[in-house]
């Protein structure tokens, strides 16, 4: 029992030697390539063995020629793997190459594709990732030229829309101050027509400004669907009745949420007013509200005929005001950009899909707890 404790000792005594002079090897050698880690590594299991052999060998005083022999086995053995590392070393690292070059083409805009051919686990699971990481970024650029173009397209429309009543009300000021308006009343209501509607324009980009500084701030309250639709109703009523446009909202039920009445009211009244001038004379728009699994669904739903397929995906963004939308009253395309962000700041969501003759806009808010 003591010769065999002795010979363990003098095995870990052998290869704990190896395994520190290893150690320090690898923390000197740590910034360079996977090739001379693994060959390290290896070296130093096999150094560690030698050792640990040579000591008992030297301790068991083996006979010069038996000591030859274990020597020379341990030597061939050490010489089979430092051989047999450098290969996997140098088949990691040309893996590794291939999926750092691979890897590349983030900078360049281009998706990311892994190396074809066979690859250890972790470079398998790392081209995964990478190719999630190649998907996301190619969504992000997307949004972002989309984003780019929203805004593109807004500043030519608020300039086209601001140059019009501008040039409008400096004609009507210089006709009135040189005393050639032939009926200065009608010049001064239609100047004040001019300067509402600019204030309005200047309103809605305050509040989007607000929005995407995500500096909107909620005052929720809890109230019923029922009071919010009426009031939305009773505010659009004198613009349905002058586009000769009908209002049904007999299909409300008087489900309460939890919601900033005054910003709730800019959706309804937002969505009606948008739905009220697409919709023909002796059209219809009609008003629902109800609690589903899901939350509390308004729609509005009008009679403007439906919108391309191509342009759904962008009625919300900022600037979109359609085909034959760009000249006043349309306004500058800002409205249904504040109703989906009124709307997801609430923590909820708004859509919009054709139906037979038109198109239904629909919010979902989370419904008041009971």
């Amino acid at each position: 029992m003591r010769d065999t404790l002795l010979i363990a000792l003098y095995a870990l005594l052998g290869a704990g030697a190896a395994g520190l002079l290893g150690a320090g090897t690898l923390w000197l050698l740590r910034r360079r390539s996977l090739t001379t880690s693994l060959t390290v590594v290896v070296a130093v299991a096999v150094t560690a063995m030698l050792m640990g052999t040579l000591a008992v060998a030297w301790a068991m005083f083996l006979s010069a020629h038996d000591l030859t022999v274990v020597t020379t086995v341990v030597a061939m053995a050490a010489v089979v793997s430092l051989a047999t590392a450098l290969l996997l070393g140098r088949w990691v690292v040309a893996r590794s190459r291939e999926l750092t070059l691979a890897a590349r083409s983030f900078g360049d805009g281009g998706d990311f594709t892994a190396p074809h051919g066979p690859v250890t686990a972790e470079l398998a699971a790392l081209g995964r990732e990478l190719e999630a990481t190649s998907a996301k970024l190619a969504e992000s650029r997307e949004r972002e030229r989309a984003l780019e173009s929203s805004r593109r397209e807004l500043v030519a429309w608020i300039s086209h829309d601001l140059r019009t009543p501008l040039a409008g009300l400096r004609a009507m000021a210089e006709a009135l101050e040189d005393g050639v308006a032939t009926d200065p009343g009608r010049y001064l209501r239609q100047i004040r027509t001019e300067v509402e509607r600019l204030n309005d324009m200047v309103g809605d980009l305050f509040e989007l400004s607000r929005i995407h500084a995500g500096t909107l701030a909620l005052s929720p309250s809890r109230m019923s669907v029922y009071d919010l639709v009426g009031d939305a109703l009773a505010g659009v009523y004198p613009l349905a009745r002058e586009h000769g446009v009908r209002l049904v909202g007999d299909r409300v039920e008087p489900v309460p949420v939890e919601v900033d009445g005054k910003e709730m009211s800019r959706v309804l009244g937002n969505l009606l007013v948008n739905a009220i001038r697409r919709t023909p004379t002796d059209g219809t728009v009609m008003v629902a509200a109800e609690r589903l699994p899901d939350g509390v669904v308004l729609s509005v739903t009008d009679g403007c005929g439906g919108i391309p397929e191509e342009d759904l995906p962008r009625v919300f963004d900022t600037g979109w005001r359609g085909t034959h939308a760009r000249t006043p009253p349309a306004g500058a395309g800002l409205g249904l950009a504040i109703v989906r962000g009124i709307v997801e700041a609430h923590q909820g969501r708004a859509t919009v899909r054709n139906i037979p003759g038109g198109c239904r806009f629909e919010v979902v808010l989370p419904a008041a707890a009971s």
